[in-house]
């Protein structure tokens, strides 16, 4: 199995299971002299943590992080950087009903068809647990884009259909603490009883997650085939909810003639920090290369597969069976899932800005 890696330069690796021990992660290529420590990766982990509302998963992970490698007095050294989330409640018993059964909308029976079999305990690595270790790792990655000037914010654009208008709210920050990532107050409103009744009916929404970098700089990314859009795409894609990447306008630009959907050029003095300048349908990207305006990039997040409904399936002799699943997960991915894609942006982002400075000479 050889795809636990991530990065170019900016290399992370993870490692461990939903209902193991401990998840974790080594960071490789992360520049000496970053100011680090566990309180700084721990507020991304909290904005991701479960267990702490009705809307969320009622697994109680404090999902603490510990730093083992790569830091002295404060800063990093140059070593590789490694981390570790214990798991405190893990409950792998629960899952014995799944020895012999494929749950419908998860990777149980792909991996087990490509593997030979599978970690029926919560999914193993393809949890949704998985995603704390790209938290942790997207955390450092910010330490460093703040350094450039960069920053990555997240928000909830949509739940079961409820749309929020996030441009009335340019101000994302103090959405950060929020149960829902939305600043609309009234759009989170409809969305908690949407997400609720679906609870309450054993069943599960979907949602769409809109991430904005502003302070990037002209000139980040590659033009043919490691164009910066097309690694932010594979990036959000390998979350395992987002099942759609969208960059600026996305689709909504095949739908316009080439006069309304092409940005006008003006003049730039340094990089452009604007979240929402005048136009900005190419969501910050051209030919693969950032322009200097904001990155604004939007995922669409399938609703959660684990639902208390009977659902058909198979067992692993191919006979047909029901399925009635019970537990702990969340009635939507989306909330939680902010935290997810803003790493995922960050990691792609800081291995981009070595790159860049590799080829400036400037590393």
């Amino acid at each position: 199995m050889s795809s636990n890696s991530f990065g170019v330069l900016f290399r992370v690796t993870t490692f461990g299971e939903s209902h193991g021990p401990a998840l974790g992660a080594i960071l490789d290529g992360v520049p000496p002299g970053l100011p680090l420590s566990e309180a700084m990766i721990q507020d991304d982990l909290d904005r991701r943590r479960p267990g702490t509302t009705p809307l969320h998963s009622q697994r109680q992970e404090p999902d603490r992080v510990r730093l083992l490698s790569g830091i002295f007095e404060g800063v990093t050294t140059g070593a590789p950087v490694g981390l570790i989330i214990e798991n405190r409640d893990a409950r792998p018993e629960e899952y014995d009903q799944l020895k012999d059964l494929y749950r419908p909308g998860h990777a149980d029976l792909t991996w087990e068809k490509k593997f030979g079999l599978r970690d029926h305990r919560g999914g193993g690595r393809t949890s949704g647990r998985e995603t704390v270790c790209r938290v942790a790792a997207g955390a450092v990655a910010r330490r460093l884009l703040s350094q450039a000037e960069i920053e990555v914010v997240g928000a909830v654009r949509e739940i079961a259909g409820i749309q929020a208008r996030l441009e009335e709210f340019p101000d994302w920050e103090g959405a950060r603490d929020l149960p829902l990532r939305c600043p609309d107050p009234d759009a989170a409103l409809r969305m908690e009883e949407a997400i609720l009744q679906a609870k309450q009916e054993g069943d599960s929404v979907g949602g769409i997650v809109e991430i904005r970098a502003s302070g990037v700089p002209c000139g980040l990314g590659e033009p043919v085939f490691d164009k910066l859009d097309a690694r932010l795409g594979a990036a959000l894609l390998s979350i395992g909810a987002v099942k759609g990447v969208e960059i600026g306008d996305g689709f909504a630009l095949a739908r316009l003639r080439g006069s309304a959907a092409n940005d006008p050029l003006r003049p730039m003095e340094g990089r452009q920090t604007d979240r929402l300048p005048p136009s900005n349908r190419a969501g910050g990207i051209l030919g693969g290369i950032s322009t200097g305006l904001a990155i604004v990039v939007r995922v669409a997040v399938k609703p959660t597969p684990t639902i208390s409904l009977p659902q058909q399936t198979i067992d692993r002799q191919g006979r047909p069976k029901q399925i009635q699943l019970s537990g702990r997960h969340d009635p939507c991915l989306a909330p939680r899932l902010v935290a997810v894609a803003e790493a995922m942006i960050c990691l792609v982002l800081a291995d981009a800005v070595l790159l860049q400075r590799a080829r400036l000479g400037s590393v």
